[in-house]
């Protein structure tokens, strides 16, 4: 009973100094907006104003490729793009549209090495993922080639998976997927060729193999543009037996209103 006690005490004195540390650096370093500077009440978080210039991507949407509808109609009802062209994924969740702060967070993540942006981010992602986060066996990022990431020091995909898992308490599996080969930038690619650049560059690892069979994955990435990417690493996991793949991404381009 007493070293029970004593632990306690022990926790809470942790717990305490944690607050007092925390609360030391935001004295010394106030929090600010994510996005424009201004002073904030959380260092996860953007102002009102930022906030407001997102354009979210909310309901009602195409039940597969995530598409904003005009106007609502109806329950699980699916748009002609998806009809036409269908993903080889099952679903698509993205939090807004790329542009203005979003595509500011996104580069800032990217290629400013802001990775303390990651858990804010993950967290909406978790939200904008419509409960299939919640439903996933595990989370798996898109992978950079091993040169890529030796050059970029760190895979902005692997920063949001990780911090998407921690929030979910879900199983967080890099492992799952590897990229064989080195591709040029996506970048300035029309979408065929997107297509071409990307086709047979992921590949499933033997030995995890036998343990996606039949799971549901979470498939992260910052950014769906044409969907090359994420369909050449969907193709790999579903030929390693994977039963479903929920494409989530921070940001989407999408040329028109919503």
């Amino acid at each position: 009973m007493e070293q029970d006690e004593w632990r306690n005490r022990a926790r809470g004195w942790a717990a305490l100094l944690r607050r007092l540390a925390a609360d030391a650096i935001d004295l010394v370093f106030p929090p600010v907006c994510c996005g424009c500077g201004r002073l904030t009440g959380d260092a996860r978080a953007v102002c009102p104003s930022c906030w407001g210039g997102m354009r979210l991507i909310e309901r009602p949407y195409c039940e597969v490729l995530g598409l904003p509808f005009a106007f609502d109609p109806g329950a699980g009802v699916v748009s002609p793009e998806a009809i036409a062209n269908p993903p080889v994924f099952d679903r698509l969740r993205s939090v807004a549209v790329h542009d203005g702060i979003v595509r500011d967070l996104v580069h800032g993540l990217k290629y400013r090495n802001r990775t303390d942006l990651a858990p804010m981010m993950a967290e909406w992602m978790i939200r904008a993922s419509d409960g299939a986060v919640a439903a996933a066996d595990m989370i798996v990022p898109v992978p950079l080639h091993e040169f890529r990431l030796w050059t970029r020091k760190f895979n902005q995909a692997a920063e949001l998976a990780r911090s998407v898992a921690q929030g979910s308490a879900k199983p967080y599996r890099p492992d799952a997927l590897r990229r064989v080969k080195r591709t040029s930038r996506q970048v300035g690619l029309a979408a065929r060729a997107r297509e071409e650049n990307v086709r047979g560059a992921f590949a499933v690892p033997e030995g995890v193999r036998q343990g996606l069979v039949g799971k549901r994955i979470v498939l992260i990435d910052d950014v769906y543009t044409t969907g090359a990417t994420v369909s050449a690493a969907t193709r790999a996991l579903k030929r390693a037996g994977v039963g479903d793949v929920t494409v989530l991404t921070f940001a989407r381009a999408m040329p028109g209103p919503i």
